[in-house]
């Protein structure tokens, strides 16, 4: 872009821009404000946040901060605007690391400013492009032929970096559109519990997100509004499923035959095969006696039956994990009773916005103002993903491993444990059935904004810790002998998360298949490539799921990045 051409537009007068602050994160509107002015000597000012933690958006600064720093944007704004929206010399490298500190309110370590810095794109430049130029010939691009195994969040991901580099690929997908998970997952209450602004692609960030926290009809709609922006679709094979895949010693390809709903198969030919079905795309059930025996309609959470009708019923929930989480509280006022069988309680910690609208003063400032939405894309990855990391290690000198596992640890245990207690309240047997008996964060932590809590001290809601025994035609007997009667039974179990790429059979080297190499144990170098298997990749291959927080969708870039510049090493040979 010239330096004539202004990149950004500010089409608003002041009274608009000042209703449009009123919504906005202020330690990320003093970010924008660096970029407007070319002022650093804003982080050496009093106005500054004062913390970071996973959710809160405004630093812990007073109203009275707050205030001072809109009327300081305004102004910046104002000029900026009215100076034909001309960016100053972008900050420093050396900057841009302190700008991270100052976001946070703490020290950020140097070696993650590349990686940030190709995160946040703050030269505008996809950092990330796989638009090789003269590096790779065309003709050596157009002969490499790749078939993607899966139509979700990285398959997508996988196709859009392919057509970039201009490498022709097929999206092979079992199910009848894109988006994997959220095509899926289709129960009351399904919603992402990652901030939307962080779970959305670098080069295809939104703005227009509803919710902090969108729910599944919303993040469908991403998926498929980017398969459709980036005229994906063609190259997408629907209602298809992978049989198998071999690799041929001589030829160097892979031979890889699939079969649509009909049942009619076709073999394709590869030089490359990129693994892109996650793990959590095959619904576990349990193996209870006489589950088939149920009369009544039953169904897992990940294959939601849209004809079940659940008002005024009885219904039984298995499981309490992430689906249950969202599930209840959903359907608990509606349902005339409801038993959930829980095996573990889980950890959880506040979130008051987690069913929060995105006000339209912060949709107004991701849109137009300079950097503000990489800033605030930041904002969420650093307290959830590595400004968390030091609570999970293990401090073997620590003299209460019952609870917590160090010093830091304790912190977490005592803020998660004061949470529950408080939304609790003084009903004692429930709050010994829902307080976990192990180490926060050494299992997923749940999100909650009261929602789960208030639903289980419903009258109409019971909460058993002991397990099911057996399931017969008219409901569910627990193992101490209880019966539960039951209408509907909905099993939120989840995945079949150690049978990764069933049931596909995969052959490498020597026709040796990839489920017998792994056994119970998969492995991949890096999560992504695995020995005797050439020119086969992973996306959220074996040991890649998120340890403690995170976003999966980074993990996803990262993983496509590597996978291709292994292509392009390839094609340059």
């Amino acid at each position: 872009m010239s330096a004539t051409e202004p990149a950004f537009d500010i089409p608003a007068d002041d009274a608009e821009i000042a209703r449009a602050l009123e919504g906005a994160s202020i330690p990320t509107l003093l970010l924008s404000m660096v970029h407007m002015s070319g002022d650093t000597g804003i982080l050496d000012g009093p106005l500054r946040p004062a913390g970071v933690y996973i959710n809160e958006y405004q630093g812990y600064m007073s109203e009275e901060d707050k205030a001072a720093v809109r009327a300081q944007a305004l102004d910046i704004i104002r000029d900026f605007r009215d100076g034909g929206c001309q960016l100053p010399p972008p900050p420093t490298p050396a900057t841009v690391h302190r700008m991270m500190g100052f976001l946070i309110g703490g020290e950020v370590p140097e070696d993650y400013v590349p990686m940030m810095v190709e995160e946040m794109e703050l030269d505008g430049r996809d950092q990330r492009s796989d638009a090789w130029g003269a590096e790779v010939p065309p003709e050596r691009r157009h002969e490499h032929k790749v078939l993607v195994i899966g139509g979700g969040m990285s398959g997508v991901l996988a196709a859009y970096r392919l057509r970039e580099a201009g490498i022709p690929f097929v999206v092979i997908e079992k199910n009848a559109g894109v988006g994997g998970t959220w095509y899926e997952n289709r129960y009351p209450g399904a919603r992402v519990d990652v901030g939307n602004h962080l779970y959305c692609y670098s080069f295809e960030a939104a703005d227009h997100w509803t919710q902090y926290f969108s729910e599944q009809p919303e993040l469908q709609r991403y998926f498929e509004g980017v398969v459709q922006h980036h005229d994906l679709a063609r190259d997408f094979r629907l209602n298809t499923s992978v049989v198998s895949a071999d690799f041929d010693e001589t030829s160097h390809l892979w031979t890889v035959v699939t079969e649509n709903a009909a049942g009619e198969r076709e073999e394709y030919r590869a030089n490359t095969v990129i693994s892109a079905v996650g793990q959590l795309n095959r619904p576990r059930l349990p193996a209870i006696p006489g589950i088939d025996s149920f009369k009544g309609q039953w169904c897992h959470t990940a294959a939601w039956d849209e004809d079940i009708d659940y008002a005024g019923k009885r219904v039984v929930v298995v499981g309490s994990g992430a689906s249950a989480f969202q599930l209840v509280p959903a359907i608990a006022a509606d349902v005339a009773e409801l038993t959930v069988f829980q095996r573990t309680a889980p950890w959880m910690f506040e979130n008051p916005i987690y069913h929060e609208a995105v006000p339209e003063g912060a949709r107004w400032c991701l849109r137009h103002l300079p950097f503000y939405a990489p800033w605030f894309r930041f904002l969420l990855f650093w307290p959830s993903v590595d400004g968390a990391y030091d609570t999970i290690f293990v401090d073997p000198d620590w003299p209460h491993q019952e609870r917590s596992a160090s010093e830091l640890n304790e912190f977490v245990y005592s803020m998660f444990s004061e949470y529950i207690k408080g939304q609790v309240g003084d009903d004692e047997e429930l709050l010994a059935k829902v307080m976990p008996d192990y180490v926060p964060m050494a299992k997923r932590t749940l999100q909650d904004n009261d929602s789960w809590l208030a639903a289980l001290k419903r009258d109409n809601v019971e909460l058993v810790t002991d397990s099911v025994a057996s399931v017969s035609e008219e409901g569910v007997t627990a193992h101490d002998g209880t019966f539960y009667p039951a209408d509907i039974i909905i099993y939120a179990t989840g995945f079949e998360t150690d049978r990764l790429l069933a049931p596909m059979t995969i052959r490498g080297r020597g026709g040796v298949e990839l489920a017998t190499q792994w056994g119970n144990e998969p492995a991949a170098y890096l999560g992504v490539t695995v020995p005797n298997f050439p020119n086969f990749y992973c996306m959220f291959g074996p040991g890649t799921n998120l340890a403690f927080g995170g976003s999966l969708i980074f993990n996803g870039e990262c993983q496509i990045r590597y996978i291709m510049e292994c292509l392009k090493l390839q094609l340059q040979e």
